[in-house]
């Protein structure tokens, strides 16, 4: 799994078809277009996600390696 900052991860979920739904603090949250379900991305800068959690938006998002 290639390390990727919460920036690039926001990118990749706006690609896959994710709308920002509201932005709380450093967190960015996330729909899909049904609207069924929602991802929280942790924007910190540049800071790269750690594993365990970005491993878990990928696997909630349906996001694979190649979406990155």
């Amino acid at each position: 799994m290639k390390p990727v900052s919460g920036k690039q991860l926001c990118k990749a979920l706006e690609r896959k078809g994710w709308r920002l739904a509201r932005i709380h603090s450093s967190h960015h949250i996330y729909k899909n277009a049904a609207g069924t379900r929602t991802a929280s991305v942790p924007v910190h800068g540049n800071r790269t996600l750690p594993t365990g959690t970005q491993r878990g938006l990928m696997r909630t998002t349906g996001l694979t390696d190649n979406d990155l």
